[in-house]
């Protein structure tokens, strides 16, 4: 038979698109949604669009953007059948580099691809969204499911993720005044984050290692590899109106090394010294492991700081007492120093 038969009716299931599955996911998600509401938000999950409106309590609101993935940290969570974290990995990429700016994340929006909609799987992906946005203070409002037959493998799926947030133009953090003498903060973090997992992955090939071996007393490897990145907007924010942060780093892809000279006047050179900050274990043995060099972690993982501030020397004790009130460990982990001709923006000794 034939496409062409009379007899046969096509539907968009036979094509492997089960409508039905999209409809039961949206009606599964939306209590996860409902809880990440704010007063700006008018409407909810389901319409064509979603409506913001900006508050009140900005003079000259800026809105600062950004959007990023997991990345193949995703291949760890589909070998470990461990769906419900991976949304606050989602969430943390963007908001976390949307406050470098120092702008308060006011909603996000995602988007999940498949090849066959699991809703088990992808209502666990979107309650970790969720768990994402509740922690970053900021709405669900949106996104989208696209089921693609023959684009993704059965059992795996693609996230794309997508924030936006305000800052007062005058509160607009550029950097631009750092100077050498100023302390450099660090905020511990749970591990790699989500970035260098190519890497990761490489290391746990080449090592045999079994992702189910114990890594400590409460995890796995697996469950190690795959802690969630640690979202800093609460804290951060709290922090902003109690010392005077010149500048503000993302640790993401490119570490250390690469990420703080993001921020950095061409003048200014980040020296850290590693003695200030304890590493998380799970950075030992991927170096051990997969014998890799220092200057290589340095410059693939952030090493155990997620995220950097660059303040005042004199205001260094009050942000560091501020983050230590909200249980946040943070480290005084360096000093602003003149660059020399030509040199590196951040050196790390």
């Amino acid at each position: 038979m034939t496409a062409t038969d009379p007899n046969i009716s096509l539907t968009n299931r036979d094509a492997g698109v089960d409508i039905d599955a999209g409809d039961a996911l949206v009606e599964r998600i939306k209590p996860f949604a409902q809880r990440t509401m704010r007063p700006e938000v008018l409407g909810g999950i389901g319409g064509f669009g979603a409506l913001v409106e900006v508050s009140k309590k900005y003079r000259e609101p800026v809105m600062v953007s950004g959007t990023d993935g997991v990345g193949t940290k995703l291949k760890l969570a589909f070998r470990m059948k461990k769906h419900d974290t991976i949304g606050i990995d989602l969430v943390a990429m963007s908001v976390n580099d949307i406050l470098v700016s120092g702008a308060e994340p006011i909603f996000f929006l995602d988007y999940f691809a498949c090849g066959k909609l699991d809703v088990g799987v992808a209502a666990a992906v979107v309650q970790g969204i969720a768990e994402g946005c509740e922690q970053a203070g900021c709405s669900l409002i949106g996104g989208e499911t696209a089921e693609m037959p023959g684009m993704y493998d059965p059992n795996e799926y693609d996230l794309a993720g997508f924030a936006v947030g305000l800052v007062e133009k005058s509160a607009i953090i550029d950097g631009k005044a750092i100077a050498p003498g100023d302390a450099v903060i660090g905020l511990a973090s749970s591990g790699p984050h989500s970035n260098g997992y190519s890497l990761v992955r490489k290391v746990v090939a080449v090592s045999g290692a079994d992702l189910y071996e114990k890594f400590d007393d409460k995890r796995t490897l697996g469950q190690a590899l795959l802690e969630p990145t640690r979202i800093y907007v609460k804290p951060v924010l709290e922090v902003l109106g109690k010392a005077a942060v010149k500048g503000l780093a993302h640790i993401t892809g490119g570490g250390l090394t690469e990420n703080i000279p993001r921020v950095l006047p061409a003048n200014a050179c980040a020296r850290l010294e590693a003695s200030r900050w304890p590493r998380p274990p799970i950075f030992a043995w991927l170096q051990r492991h997969g014998a890799i060099e220092d200057a290589e972690m340095q410059r693939t993982f952030n090493c155990g700081i997620g995220m950097v501030l660059v303040v005042p020397r004199g205001q260094a004790r009050a942000a560091l007492d501020a983050f230590s009130a909200g249980g946040v460990e943070a480290f005084e982990i360096g000093a602003i120093v003149e660059r020399s001709s030509g040199g590196p923006q951040t050196v790390i000794v």
